[in-house]
């Protein structure tokens, strides 16, 4: 009988195991997680439409980098902010620096990143101003007078009158004046001032100096008499249960949106120079003034009255 070659042997019996391991195929490609979709609050600092315009692109933008869906909802006054938290299922906000506080003590956000404008600060300070022709400029002077807060849960257009009237020991200054009541926009306490509706107001520097480029009447005819300590610029905070990924991924495209061509263009539109890591840190010098003015963050009640 002739022999097989032993090579021949060997091919056959491997056959058996080539067809019982056939061929590795390559890996299927990783599958892109499911979109996230987020709901941001935005407080109300000036006309809803510019706020519109100023924000959407950089929500888009978020989406391009991310794949996280950014949804923005602007609130009717600053307050609603945090009750919004757990009536209306916000994700996180663009704080300012007095609701970005209380949101911190009272329902539990983590601030992530705030803007750099185009002067190059990341900061703003609260104003009290009148009309130069009222001759009010001291606190004595405001007595029996009306003044337009901006809302209870602002820095600027709130937390400094107090504290001004504090350090003059005005302890009631609802009876003090004669009228006192809120806007619920910097725009509007500015604008009520100017035209006499109001005879002192409250508001934040930034919104008084872009309202002043375009209305140059707002320095002629109006004179600041008190400033607050400078205080972060509104920033994004999103709730602590937010997963970490999410987190990371938001943080790292703000931050790095200036180094993109893309993300220039949007902050062109948005207003500022870049993104730049905030803390909670940052808001030491809103707890210091508040303790200042024996103000309780867990228990201060915000609602306007």
């Amino acid at each position: 009988m002739r022999k097989r070659p032993i090579a021949s042997i060997l091919f056959l019996l491997c056959l058996p195991l080539f067809g019982a391991c056939p061929p590795q195929e390559p890996p299927a490609p990783a599958k892109k997680p499911t979109a996230t979709m987020l709901l941001i609050g935005l407080i109300p600092e000036q006309n809803l439409f510019r706020q519109v315009e100023r924000y959407e692109p950089l929500g888009e933008y978020l989406f391009r980098k991310t794949g996280t869906k950014v949804t923005f909802k602007i609130l009717p006054r600053y307050g609603n902010i945090i009750d919004s938290f757990k009536s209306s299922g916000l994700d996180g906000a663009f704080f300012g620096s007095f609701t970005y506080t209380l949101a911190h003590a009272k329902v539990g956000v983590e601030v992530l990143a705030r803007p750099v404008a185009l002067d190059n600060t990341s900061t703003y300070y609260g104003m009290i101003f009148v009309r130069k022709d009222s001759r009010i400029r001291t606190a004595r002077d405001m007595k029996g007078k009306r003044f337009a807060f901006v809302d209870k849960a602002t820095t600027a257009g709130y937390l400094l009158p107090l504290d001004y009237f504090h350090e003059h020991g005005i302890s009631d200054y609802k009876q003090y004046l004669k009228e006192a009541y809120f806007t619920g926009t910097h725009e509007d306490a500015i604008r009520d001032v100017l035209n006499r509706k109001a005879d002192i107001g409250a508001a934040k520097n930034t919104v008084f100096q872009r309202l002043a480029k375009a209305e140059p009447r707002i320095m002629e005819e109006l004179v600041v008499l008190e400033r607050s300590p400078d205080v972060p610029e509104n920033a994004l905070a999103l709730r602590v249960d937010i997963d970490a990924s999410v987190r990371d991924l938001l943080k790292d495209a703000l931050l790095k949106m200036n180094l993109d061509p893309d993300g220039k263009k949007v902050l062109e539109r948005f207003g500022a120079l870049k993104f730049i890591e905030t803390t909670n840190k940052d808001y030491d010098v809103v707890r210091k003034y508040a303790e200042h003015i024996h103000l309780n963050l867990a228990t201060y009640e915000y609602m306007n009255n």
